[in-house]
């Protein structure tokens, strides 16, 4: 139940299948006799210097992947002094996070309701220390996602016979899990404020996100965009950065590739525009295709919970090792010594 909540998208699963069709259709353009003995991962994101090109998307109940997995994703944000994408529905609050990351974390706000919950939320994070803002836009109704449907999988869980023999037959998870605890969704012990993951998001609207700007100091990126037109209305709209994401082919089946869809929107947005990218990265070649396509930056998510389902914080360190090692030797493999724009740009052959 919990590897398909995490591994599952929505319908049948072919906007999945598109957006990695799609990375595997670019083609890098390899280069040959350049120096590239000296090279950089370290990018520019709003003013500051991160040690690697990728940070962590916020991502919902991640301690259902690993006891103490938020903490651990958390220490790794402090460590490479990148984003960590702390979620509404996030199993570890949102101020042992941010302090965790050493400042490195960003919180992610759904709408939902009338938005009182929300933005109570908004004020919360704002007294936390909390500096930017990611409001996720794609989800007005959750995606149906037949895999979590056929396990009856909710947040909270009720554990009905079914839930209890999936539980008993994967006992070093159970065990784990009950010997931590039930993970919970952990930014709702205010009063007054029940969140209900299926409760209907479709209030939202341009005037919602005016109301957000109005009233949140810092940096607000708006996630989940696909669309050139919503890119451009976005910018004019005093927005500091749109970030072209899927959520993981988890909403809409039938969604264009977002990796496709990202040079669109960058041609239209201008070189300056900061546009950060998530959905489908599952190596280092991957996050140069996405940088080449016009990313200023980008995150990485469920592969990320894979690791540690697997091997814990080591496995999670682990695999961030390999990612790094895999796009720096892409790098050097296409003639390029950074990922700033005007060195992988022509990368992708045509």
């Amino acid at each position: 139940m919990v590897f398909d909540y995490i591994d599952g998208a929505a319908g049948r699963e072919t906007g999945a299948a598109r957006n990695r069709a799609s990375f595997d259709a670019l083609v890098l353009r390899p280069r040959i006799l350049r120096d590239v003995s000296e090279r950089s991962l370290a990018v520019s994101l709003f003013g500051k210097t991160a040690k690697a090109p990728f940070g962590i998307s916020p991502m919902g109940m991640c301690n259902l992947s690993g006891p103490g997995a938020d903490l651990m994703l958390a220490r790794l944000a402090a460590r490479e002094q990148v984003p960590l994408g702390v979620s509404t529905v996030a199993s570890t609050a949102m101020e042992p996070l941010i302090e965790a990351a050493e400042g490195h974390a960003w919180f992610q706000l759904y709408f939902s309701g009338d938005g009182a919950g929300t933005f109570k939320l908004v004020e919360r994070a704002k007294a936390a220390g909390y500096d930017t803002i990611i409001l996720t836009v794609d989800v007005p109704e959750v995606g149906r996602r037949p895999r979590e449907l056929r396990h009856g999988f909710t947040m909270p869980f009720r554990i009905g016979p079914k839930q209890f023999l999936d539980f008993a037959l994967h006992p070093r998870w159970s065990l784990a899990a009950l010997f931590d605890g039930r993970p919970q969704m952990a930014n709702f012990d205010m009063p007054g404020y029940t969140f209900d993951r299926v409760e209907s998001r479709a209030k939202a609207n341009w005037d919602t996100l005016a109301h957000l700007r109005d009233i949140w100091p810092g940096r607000l990126v708006v996630k989940g965009v696909l669309d050139v037109e919503d890119a451009l209305a976005l910018q004019a709209a005093g927005v500091d950065a749109i970030q072209v994401s899927s959520h993981g082919a988890r909403q809409l089946e039938s969604a264009p590739s977002p990796i496709m869809a990202l040079a669109e929107i960058k041609a239209a947005l201008g070189g300056a525009f900061p546009l950060f990218y998530d959905s489908g990265l599952r190596s280092g070649e991957d996050v140069l295709k996405a940088y080449a396509q016009g990313a200023s930056f980008t995150f990485l998510g469920r592969i990320l919970q894979f690791a540690i389902a697997a091997a814990g914080e080591e496995g999670l360190q682990a695999l961030w090792d390999v990612l790094r090692q895999e796009t720096s030797i892409s790098l050097a493999q296409v003639g390029a010594n950074s990922l700033e724009p005007h060195a992988v740009r022509g990368i992708i052959r045509n």
